[in-house]
């Protein structure tokens, strides 16, 4: 493109930016933040999406694979665009941002964590491969034992409904709320809140498509929202650097450093009371590889792969997508902080809406209207993904079992109707949360870091270590769920009382209080819970890597003390492939995958050096 146009381009958005936020307090105030363009622009996506899923539904669903794993001839695309949109949910859209607009860079670690994708890539998808599993417990049934594969299938299926599709149907509302600038919404004379009519309508539309398409629509409209998500997201990043300098994208970034102030480093003193860089730094790895290496949700994608070269590929290029989050995300909840402390800049947001402030106050009319797009398609991608999991789950390590001899067909209509469940489930399970204590909410959201370590042992030592023994996985892996949810409970036991323990410490790290007022403050909840308050009272991330450790070690001693494992078992290490095999894999990379992964880990610790 000339230079000329393209400064032309720049130069016109610039100026929108600028002309949106100055006009953004009387838009806000009448409810018009969308105008005729936006609209057009939101119908235009609308069609685009419809021709996508119909294009996508074409092709019949005949069997499991067909439905659960898009008949495994995804492409690299297919994959690597699914990984990154499926990731891409309430915990960026919401949680990302408004953490950028709270504490600043402390998250970035569980985005730069990013390179586990590639260990996915080059060490998981050759193994998963030759073993044609349908599911991460059904490897555990080959490793270990059923009982294995029965409680972790369970459990995955419970934390996907009862956290992960509450989040995001939880992100939509305040998305769509802040978008639209409404509460309420008129249905037949009746005067409804608009939290029931976005989690009914973004459940119901969302479930539709997933019972009908089944996986293979999740990765054919991940393929057209990517791209829209992170040109979107990059637009919001250059226009709130834009507004925030005046102009200049350097003063920008300048002013969002300034603002940000010693929130702006990875690494926090361990006397912090929130992110000590001993805790975070294991504790994400932790959660990383459960997630990005183990987890039914993310690694569904590459089971679906044509080969190993489509599947690794795909891996790569979603390793070279999480490296944005930090800077499509986090970095604008971190301007969205600057410009509330810029009064020339009239922006107004709490933490949670941050992201979609910037959506509704400094973006121009029609891109506006695109960037929502994106995001409404990104809760749908995210939370179709979740259903379909779920649905993949139930089907192909329960049903299946009860009934070894269904037909192809027949596990396609039970994977619907579980879908249809799993979606009438979550919107239940979402109107009870409403009605709960917010705090309730937020700590079920912990899940993750107290259950993923022992989901992360069975996988690490079942994988490397040939004499690991099913008695010992299935113990091990029971203590340490135990261990994860009597940390849950404890947290929900202290929920109303956590919040003034959490401000006295954050008191005094910062010095407004002495040691002795803290104490003060601290002794009467102390005295009401007793050992209870000690128990709780162990950091989060320090809990997560103590019970990783305890968890392996459990796992370590009853191997030893049991027999020995079947030498057939080692087929499912990683130390079971034939010659065959190895040469298959070895065939399936060249060079050029080798140097772009390793771009992908140089730019982390570029990153890392530059934020340390």
């Amino acid at each position: 493109m000339d230079n000329s146009v393209t400064n032309a381009v720049v130069n016109a958005v610039s100026d929108a930016a600028t002309n949106a936020v100055a006009a953004v307090a009387a838009a806000t105030h009448t409810g018009t933040v969308f105008n005729g363009l936006d609209w057009f622009v939101i119908a235009l996506f609308g069609l685009g999406m419809v021709a996508t899923v119909w294009y996508s539904m074409r092709k019949k669903n005949e069997s499991g694979k067909d439905y659960f794993l898009s008949g495994r001839d995804a492409n690299w695309l297919q994959i690597g665009s699914s990984i990154f949109s499926s990731n891409i949910g309430s915990e960026h859209l919401v949680g990302l941002a408004g953490a950028g607009f709270i504490t600043g860079m402390a998250m970035a670690h569980w985005e730069m964590h990013g390179w586990i994708i590639l260990v996915l890539g080059w060490v998981f998808v050759p193994l998963y491969d030759r073993m044609k599993i349908f599911t991460m417990p059904e490897f555990l049934e080959l490793r270990f034992s059923r009982g294995s594969r029965n409680v972790l299938s369970l459990l995955t299926i419970v934390s996907l409904v009862l956290t992960k599709i509450a989040a995001t149907i939880y992100a939509g509302d305040v998305v769509i709320r802040t978008l639209l600038n409404v509460d309420h919404v008129n249905v037949f004379g009746h005067q409804i809140e608009v939290f029931w009519f976005i989690a009914l309508s973004l459940a119901f539309t969302t479930g539709l498509y997933t019972i009908f398409g089944g996986m293979r629509v999740i990765m054919y409209t991940a393929v057209l929202q990517t791209p829209v998500l992170i040109f979107g997201s990059v637009a919001i990043l250059y226009t709130g650097l834009h507004v925030l300098g005046h102009g200049s994208l350097v003063a920008g970034w300048k002013a969002m450093l300034a603002a940000a102030g010693e929130n702006v480093h990875l690494i926090r003193s361990n006397n912090d009371p929130d992110w000590p860089w001993l805790a975070v730094l294991p504790a994400s790895a932790i959660i990383g590889f459960w997630y990005w290496c183990t987890d039914q949700y993310i690694v569904q994608r590459v089971l679906a792969g044509k080969n190993q070269q489509e599947s690794r590929r795909g891996t790569i290029l979603a390793g070279f997508f999480k490296l944005t989050p930090v800077f499509i995300f986090l970095v604008p909840g971190m301007i969205a902080f600057a410009l509330t402390k810029a009064p020339d800049a009239h922006f107004t947001t709490s933490g949670d809406a941050a992201y979609t402030s910037l959506v509704a106050q400094i973006l121009p009319n029609g891109l506006r209207g695109m960037v929502a797009c994106g995001m409404i398609v990104a809760l749908m991608a995210s939370l179709g993904s979740k259903f379909n999991a779920s649905a993949t789950l139930f089907t192909m390590d329960f049903y299946r079992e009860w009934h070894p001899n269904a037909s192809g067909r027949t596990e396609v209509i039970v994977g619907r109707i579980a879908t249809a469940v799993i979606v009438f489930v979550g919107i239940c399970w979402v109107m009870a949360i409403k009605s709960l204590h917010l705090s309730l909410y937020q700590y079920l959201q912990n899940v993750q870091g107290y259950l993923s370590p022992a989901i992360a042992v069975l996988f690490a030592l079942g994988v490397f270590w040939k004499r690991a023994t099913a008695p010992a996985a299935l113990w091990a892996f029971m203590v340490g769920v135990a261990g994860g949810f009597a940390k849950l409970a404890a947290d929900l036991v202290m929920r109303n009382d956590s919040e003034t323990v959490v401000n006295l410490k954050q008191q005094l790290y910062h010095k407004t209080i002495t040691l002795a007022q803290y104490n003060a403050g601290i002794a009467p909840i102390k005295a009401k819970f007793g050992l209870l308050f000690d128990f709780w009272n162990i950091h989060q991330w320090y809990y997560c890597q103590a019970l990783f450790v305890i968890t392996a070690a459990l796992m370590i001693v009853i191997s030893l003390m049991t027999r020995a494992p079947d030498p057939k078992t080692v087929k499912y290490t990683w130390y079971g492939a034939t010659p065959e095999e190895k040469a298959a894999t070895k065939a399936s990379w060249n060079a050029m995958d080798v140097v772009l992964s390793l771009i992908v880990v140089g730019v982390i610790v570029l990153f890392y050096i530059k934020f340390w």
